[in-house]
């Protein structure tokens, strides 16, 4: 039976949350009311916490409800639903794009050209649209995808992070047999590695520091560099025997980052950028090298079109959840979670709440 309450953890000010009692949504056509189980902190919501995206209306309002990289269950399809019923177990994506702009009819929608007007029908929730940090939350079916019996709650959050590396790396590929390397062993990093691995690449290089560049390692990583004790390049380039990697991911915003893969990427190399650089400038002195040398940089938001191919890459073990999610909370000790995230406290790397 479904309640006509719910409790839910909301943002109310710059840095202050509060639980409160809100009445559980009612779907609209199109739409699912889905009991949420579990909800992963993702690198933004301690940012969007702090005010620092209030420029781009992340959020838009206060009291607002965060949490985008979720699982749960339908428990009610709205009016016209066929698709999905109660009882379904499923992941959601945090994007749904409007649907008829030029970027939405090209399959881009997560760069909707009607981002954040919820006439046209766009959605991002937890970021504009309201999100999962409660115990219930109406989406649209364009953005849940089915998941087996097999892959659990918990796991399941991270569909959307490992959803951010798979369309990150598809953007440039994987040479069979080749080299990769990553930059930054966090939750997006180390999906990657994995999946990099499951699309061939013979060497996966991580490039980090501290007990995360361990877990790559026990994760399956062939060669670890650690960027305080070893120039990340230079070992690289020691690795591939002066080729350089064939393809470079990177999951850190350091200023520094992009100037290291510039000159850890073979001749004709690509480098796919996953991370924030934070708006800052950015110093670069390799523009000629980017020439000669063909290297081709793409940026890369988000996981448009990919979460039912990560759902059947955990269903396969070609992803593994158990090494990335480290701590469980309960909805009622977020900011004790979201603490726990950003000290990186006990090792942690991917914190999850259940409502």
């Amino acid at each position: 039976m479904i309640p006509r309450t719910m409790k839910a953890c909301m943002l109310t000010a710059v840095n202050t949350f509060e639980m409160r009692e809100l009445p559980v949504p009612v779907p609209a056509a199109g739409e699912v009311l889905c009991r949420i189980r579990a909800v992963a902190i993702c690198g933004t919501d301690p940012e969007m916490i702090n005010g620092k995206h209030l420029s781009k209306g992340w959020p838009p309002r206060f009291p607002f409800v965060m949490g985008h990289e979720w699982s749960g269950e339908v428990v009610r399809p709205g009016e016209g639903v066929t698709e999905f019923k109660a009882g379904d177990r499923v992941a959601g994506d945090a994007h749904r794009g409007c649907g008829s702009c030029r970027n939405c009819m090209e399959g881009n929608y997560t760069i909707c050209l009607n981002y954040g007007k919820p006439e046209t029908g766009h959605r991002h929730y937890g970021f504009v649209s309201p999100g999962a940090n409660c115990q219930y939350n109406a989406y649209s079916v364009k953005a849940i995808n089915k998941i087996p019996d097999s892959l659990s709650f918990v796991h399941a959050t991270l569909v959307d992070t490992a959803g951010v590396a798979l369309h990150a790396v598809k953007l440039i590929g994987v040479t069979p047999g080749g080299t990769v390397a990553v930059y930054g062993p966090g939750p997006i990093g180390l999906c990657a590695m994995q999946i990099v691995k499951g699309m061939g690449a013979a060497t996966v290089i991580m490039v980090g520091r501290g007990h995360r560049l361990g877990v790559a390692g026990k994760v399956g990583a062939d060669a670890l560099i650690d960027f305080e004790n070893e120039d990340p390049p230079s070992r690289i380039m020691e690795i591939t025997s002066g080729r350089g990697a064939d393809e470079v991911v990177a999951c850190s915003g350091a200023a520094v980052t992009l100037q290291q893969c510039v000159h850890s990427v073979r001749k004709g190399g690509k480098i796919v950028l996953a991370g924030f650089f934070d708006d800052h400038e950015v110093s670069f002195s390799s523009w000629t090298k980017l020439v000669l040398d063909e290297i081709l940089i793409k940026g890369s938001r988000a996981n448009p079109n990919v979460s039912e191919a990560v759902i059947r890459l955990f269903g396969r073990g070609i992803l593994k959840g158990d090494r990335v999610v480290t701590h469980r909370f309960p909805l009622e000790k977020y900011k004790e979670a979201v603490e726990t995230f950003v000290g990186r406290k006990d090792g942690a790397i991917k914190v999850v709440v259940e409502p």
